[in-house]
């Protein structure tokens, strides 16, 4: 059977002789609805309701099933267009008649034909969540003709509070003379005496029965249904409860789903046998179903204990993985299984309660699924890899309401910022929240160079009172400007042992943005948490920038010689790359490279990055090396600092000073860091002077640098290269491959040498030159350090910066 959409507003006010009230749910439903009117009428008595009434979408029916009931009478939502884009509004029309419903549906395709007749029959009507646009097409100039075309107005319960507080400080300052301007402007008569004096009322919007009244209006001196309605089109009312969120909405989702199932396939007759079916009904639902018997109990546990032990000899489909993680869950966490088993049922925590649960159950299936596929993909069994794929969509589909959710809590945010801005809401500009950047990254505490640009970037974020999070995840606590997640799991690197691949928990990562109003994202990796920054920029509708860091694609083809898995890594680094707007490259030459493999042109953006120049001076030059490493200060340093690995073509290093130590023995090759060649080269360069400091950072690493005289770095795969920055603020020239984003980094003769990257003997011949020439020596070192203080780290930051605001005015413009 198809699901149709049939919209039922309650409306009620309670007992006359306490607190007259009216409020208004919405629910979603199927042509057999599960949730019979009888069912919400009796809900909304049990609430405090008297005076009650079901607003079918552009229907009667609900409301014409409990009109023989007392306090009910008959309304509708209807649903109308303005003609000319068909832009779509709900009119909640309340007390109408058969025959007027008739005339209704005749009319409703206009909505300037609509509200005259309206008018004309005195039936009370007010626009329903005036700021949601049911088919995207709401603009300003609709809402401002809605000023003209009604008078009462819903604050919305399945709305955010900023959502109603914007329209109710717009209807709180319209002034005779702002409907007046209106009127001008548009070419449409205002109604009524005082037609810029708005009315409010509240709506629950709840399509699940389970929110009913989480908004409603209180109207005074009513005895009856006219008598409310009358008092209510006079202004007098008064709107209480409280607003939504996406995990309200999101329950409500999965509520409805639940209920309706539940009702196609009869599931409430397994309920008490078993144990998450019990659990849904408990938290999905109103009403908590037929009293559970002490033997249905045993029964719910006995085949939880059965399906439990079966699982433990046979595979899992996603499908049995799912409820076996699910039951575990219901049983094992107290706070769940205290809320299945509690007497009492407060919506509110069935919210949170059922957050939880989806929660930790998505993030055991995405960790089982994500050891598995990587389990394959180092089996090089590919079949299997793209089955687990494919079974982890259902995992998207479990988590879809959410999704769905916070998606459109962030259009209605976008909507209420139009609305400020289009009426000058705002009591005053706020610069400091115009840009707030969350920056996903997965490394941040390691020891590499793209960890350390960041460390500087929360640092001068800091300094310049900019709205910069470095959003991350790890075993680490958080610090100043970074927010560090749990993982959901960790899986270790063979080739770099220090770094670990983390998976994210998306849902807190998800609510972490929404909740603080991230308005950029910015993703630092391709890696599993750039593809929750991706998720999560999609979800909530917010541009999003990448930086190319690595060279993944050229790492996986010295790690690995298959061409294969590198072209692999390209297609996947193409594809990502490609989903952001804008890309930013830290060289020309890795641009360059990237729009040859694929990256659309106009994606593709240079920023500068710069270097702590203070940190990095000639002035520590010491002795450090000579007091802590015994090399000689009358021995020539040739230095490299970075990552001891093949990808960072430390064989030809290898081949260069075999060359060099054999024709000048003054020459002292001192290599700083750590990585998995890092035995291999010891062995090679065995019986030459050479040193090895392993990591070394602060004062220590800028001393190492400054005791030095040459710096060298051969590697053809780094996209920028930190080090070669570092070592001329420090006063050394530097040699560099020609492939790569470091030959950008210096001047070529002046500061440094760029060499291509096979030359041997030519790396030969540079380093021996600058060995016997001690002036040429000099003059390049004074030449590196003034090369590097045209670039220091701040003035980089700041240019990137603007980048990020240039970026979002334009996506603001269009």
């Amino acid at each position: 059977m198809s699901v149709k959409s049939l919209k039922a507003d309650l409306h009620a006010h309670s007992k006359y002789s306490t607190r007259p009230s009216q409020w208004v749910l919405q629910k979603i439903g199927c042509s057999e609805s599960y949730t019979e009117p009888l069912a919400l009428y009796k809900t909304a008595r049990e609430r405090g309701m008297d005076l009650v009434t079901i607003t079918d979408h552009n229907s009667l029916r609900g409301s014409l099933e409990i009109a023989h009931l007392k306090g009910a009478f008959v309304s509708e939502e209807i649903t109308t267009y303005f003609p000319e884009d068909k832009c779509k509004l709900h009119v909640l029309a309340y007390d109408v008649t058969e025959k007027q419903h008739e005339d209704i549906t005749r009319l409703r395709e206009d909505v300037f034909e609509l509200v005259p007749y309206l008018r004309s029959q005195n039936i009370a009507h007010a626009v329903a969540h005036p700021l949601y646009s049911p088919n995207e097409r709401l603009t300003m100039e609709h809402f401002e003709q809605m000023l003209l075309l009604f008078n009462i107005f819903e604050q919305n319960g399945a709305r955010d509070d900023a959502q109603n507080e914007a329209l109710g400080a717009l209807v709180q300052l319209l002034q005779k003379e702002d409907l007046e301007l209106l009127a001008d402007k548009r070419g449409i008569e205002p109604y009524g005496e005082n037609s810029w004096q708005k009315t409010l009322i509240g709506g629950s919007d709840d399509h699940s029965s389970l929110h009913i009244a989480s908004k409603y209006t209180e109207v005074t001196d009513a005895k009856n249904v006219v008598e409310f309605l009358r008092n209510m089109t006079l202004g007098k009312t008064q709107v209480r409860g409280h607003a939504s969120n996406p995990k309200k909405l999101a329950h409500t989702l999965y509520s409805i789903a639940y209920q309706f199932y539940g009702s196609k396939f009869g599931l409430g007759r397994y309920v008490s046998r078993d144990l998450l079916l019990k659990f849904a009904n408990r938290v999905l639902t109103s009403s908590a179903g037929e009293e559970e018997h002490f033997l249905d109990r045993i029964k719910c546990m006995v085949t939880y204990r059965m399906r439990k032990s079966f699982s433990k000899t046979n595979p899992l489909s996603m499908k049995g993985l799912t409820q076996q993680e699910a039951r575990n869950i219901i049983f094992g966490d107290p706070v769940i299984n205290g809320a299945m088993n509690s007497p009492k049922r407060d919506p509110e925590e069935m919210v949170n309660v059922w957050h939880r649960f989806v929660d930790q159950v998505s993030k055991k299936i995405l960790r089982q699924f994500a050891d598995s596929a990587l389990e394959s993909l180092s089996g090089a069994n590919l079949f299997d890899i793209f089955q687990k794929i494919g079974s982890a969509g259902a995992l998207y589909t479990m988590l879809a309401p959410y999704f769905v959710s916070y998606t459109l809590f962030s259009k209605g945010r976008l909507t209420t910022q139009r609305l400020k801005e289009h009426f000058n809401l705002q009591k005053e500009p706020a610069p400091d929240r115009e840009l707030n950047v969350g920056h996903f990254t997965d490394t941040f505490f390691e020891v590499n160079g793209v960890a350390k640009t960041l460390r500087m970037q929360v640092k001068f974020a800091q300094k310049n009172k900019q709205n910069l999070t470095m959003i991350t995840c790890g075993p680490e606590p958080n610090a100043p400007g970074v927010v560090n997640f749990q993982p959901i799991g960790m899986v270790d690197l063979p080739e770099y042992p220090e770094m670990k691949l983390y998976y994210p928990p998306l849902l807190e990562m998800l609510d972490y943005c929404y909740e603080n109003e991230i308005n950029l994202i910015h993703a630092a990796t391709p890696g599993p948490i750039g593809l929750a920054a991706l998720a999560i920029a999609r979800i909530l509708k917010l541009p999003i920038h990448g930086t190319y860091h690595t060279a993944l694609p050229q790492y996986v083809s010295e790690l690995t010689s298959d061409a294969g898995l590198e072209e692999a890594a390209w297609s996947y680094m193409i594809w990502f790359y490609n989903q952001m707007d804008t890309v930013f490259v830290p060289s020309l030459a890795t641009g360059n490279e990237l729009i040859s493999k694929g990256i659309h042109e106009e994606k593709v953006r240079f920023y500068p990055r710069g270097i702590d120049t203070e940190r990095f001076h000639p002035a520590k030059r010491n002795g450090f090396l000579e007091t802590n490493y015994e090399v000689q200060n009358s021995e020539f340093k040739l230095l490299y600092v970075g990552r001891v690995s093949k990808e960072k073509n430390l064989p030809k290093l290898v081949e260069v000073f075999k060359k060099v130590s054999s024709a000048r023995k003054k020459i002292h090759l001192v290599v700083v860091g750590e990585g998995p060649y890092l035995e291999e080269m010891k062995l090679a360069l065995r019986g030459t002077p050479v040193t090895f400091t392993g990591y070394l950072s602060g004062e220590d690493l800028a001393e190492a640098y400054a005791s030095s005289d040459l710096f060298i770095f051969p590697s053809t795969t780094d996209t920028f290269g930190n080090v070669v920055l570092e070592a001329q603020a420090s006063g050394l020239p530097v040699i560099v491959s020609d492939q790569g984003g470091p030959m950008e980094n210096l001047i070529d003769g002046e500061t440094g040498h760029i060499i291509p990257a096979e030359d041997v003997d030519a790396y030969v011949k540079a380093i021996l030159n600058l060995a016997d020439n001690p002036d040429t020596l000099r003059t390049m070192k004074d030449n590196a350090r003034k090369y590097v203080e045209k670039r220091s780290f701040e003035a980089a930051y700041l240019e990137q910066w603007k980048l990020y605001d240039t970026e979002m005015d334009g996506m603001k413009a269009a």
